[in-house]
């Protein structure tokens, strides 16, 4: 069961750091990735946009992808499981 919950930020916050509630989001976001506390998936989550868009604030921002050998090797399996798969049907 996945629950929410609401953080409260004084109006005033935001419009001395010259933000939006969606840039806010954004930036949690980017700090939490970028300290190895999100997975990429969940941050793009967390920012409210798609992992492309993701992938390209990263980009624009110059934060490294988090992706290692054994990610590589998941990605490996899982492709090769996607191909068998579709070549039993």
């Amino acid at each position: 069961m996945s629950a929410t919950i609401s953080v409260q930020v004084p109006r005033e916050i935001l419009h001395a750091a010259r933000l939006t509630v969606d840039e806010l989001k954004q930036e949690l976001a980017l700090a939490l990735y970028q300290q190895g506390r999100l997975s990429f998936g969940k941050a793009s989550e967390i920012a409210g946009i798609s992992v492309w868009d993701f992938q390209m604030l990263l980009g624009a921002r110059k934060i490294p992808v988090h992706y290692d050998l054994q990610d590589y090797e998941d990605d490996l399996a899982t492709l090769h499981a996607l191909r068998r798969h579709d070549d039993c049907q």
